[in-house]
């Protein structure tokens, strides 16, 4: 089983953002200094608020696909 972990981050205006990574916490600090995604620059700063992992490559995407569908669960991590 490899390390990838699907996360969630969220802001102060209640946008999340879903992806994956191997290194979550270094992630974080990159979307947080402004060089991580493209979505993620200038809305700042964010809090992690879900991981689950570790998991494949494979079912870490499908996970974050899943996620991204799955509007009741982000209303309810916005809580």
């Amino acid at each position: 089983m490899t390390g990838w972990h699907v996360y969630v981050l969220l802001n102060a205006g209640g946008i999340a953002y879903t992806g994956i990574a191997l290194d979550v916490e270094d992630r974080l600090r990159r979307h947080n200094a402004g060089t991580g995604a493209k979505f993620t620059r200038g809305r700042g700063p964010w809090r992690l608020v879900l991981v689950e992992g570790p998991m494949t490559h494979g079912d870490a995407l499908r996970r974050e696909a899943a996620i991204k569908k799955d509007r009741r669960l982000k209303a309810a991590l916005k809580v």
